[in-house]
């Protein structure tokens, strides 16, 4: 919503201004100069990354679009819900926990947590190391080690594709020159027709770079920028879950293991200590 929104405004005030300042919206329509452009971006675009990256770049500005994944409810449901496994196993021991994590689409245990349980990523990623604690992997350094290295190649796959988009963007203005140069190479052509016709050729021609230019820094750019920010909320998600584990390895109780992750969460998504107080008050305890 907010990158549309982004859009309009951006292409409401360029052309608004250029009108105001009694430009002519006809001279601007050179389709063939944006089939220049956008044709040689995407091409280099294809030609410079994996399929893989091409793929997830599409999924990206689908998350744009979506805007960040976690909200506010989404951070709680994930404390509490690590204050109830954390608990189940204080109580019962790591081993009550198998049945769960074996099969966690229909674990009782998950189903209180319905936005955890349909993320996949996050769901594995937390039965993943539930599972090597129930097989006796008890060394909160080991755990917390295996698990930077797990973010970190998530992360960078994350990073190959902002980077991707913004070597996208970046590549616009100079596709913006080589429109321009076609445009000046036609305009030669056309040496000894009256200057009103020079005139508009050239004009035509200078279009390439205005192109070029405003893609670059008016829409691709900034929706590269977008994407880092969505990518590291969600990072910051998989933080808060990996803090909240490695608490509990080094014995402290549920309550404290939550408030650990608590912490690593920015003020605009952290519960207060009363929301998460009140929230696993009113958990089951017999689950």
């Amino acid at each position: 919503m907010f990158m549309i929104i982004g859009m309009v405004v951006v292409t409401g005030c360029v052309l608004g201004g250029y009108m105001a300042m009694g430009g002519k919206l006809g001279v601007l329509m050179q389709p063939f100069e944006l089939v220049i452009i956008g044709g040689a971006g995407v091409g280099a675009f294809i030609i410079a990354n994996s399929l893989d990256v091409i793929k997830r770049s599409f999924g990206g500005i689908i998350a744009i679009l979506k805007g960040a994944k976690y909200k506010r409810a989404d951070y709680l449901e994930l404390l509490t819900l690590q204050y109830q496994v954390f608990r189940l196993a204080k109580s019962k021991g790591m081993l009550a926990l198998e049945p769960h994590v074996e099969n966690p689409h229909e674990s009782p245990l998950f189903q209180q947590f319905p936005n955890f349980a349909g993320d996949h990523h996050a769901t594995e990623f937390l039965c993943d190391y539930l599972r090597l604690m129930t097989l006796g992997t008890d060394n909160p350094m080991e755990v917390e080690t295996l698990m930077d290295q797990e973010l970190d190649v998530h992360h960078q796959a994350d990073h190959a594709v902002i980077h991707a988009i913004t070597q996208l963007s970046e590549s616009f203005p100079g596709l913006g020159i080589v429109a321009a140069v076609l445009g000046v190479i036609k305009t030669m052509k056309a040496i000894t027709e009256p200057p009103e016709i020079l005139g508009g050729l050239i004009a035509a021609a200078l279009v390439g770079t205005f192109l070029g230019i405003l893609l670059c820094y008016g829409f691709v750019g900034p929706m590269a920028t977008a994407l880092k920010g969505i990518r590291e909320s969600e990072h910051g998600y998989f933080v808060c879950l990996k803090t909240g584990i490695i608490a509990h390895l080094q014995g402290y109780a549920p309550q404290v293991s939550i408030e650990f992750a608590r912490k690593t969460l920015g003020e605009t998504v952290r519960p207060s200590f009363m929301e998460l107080e009140e929230a696993t008050a009113g958990l089951d305890p017999a689950t």
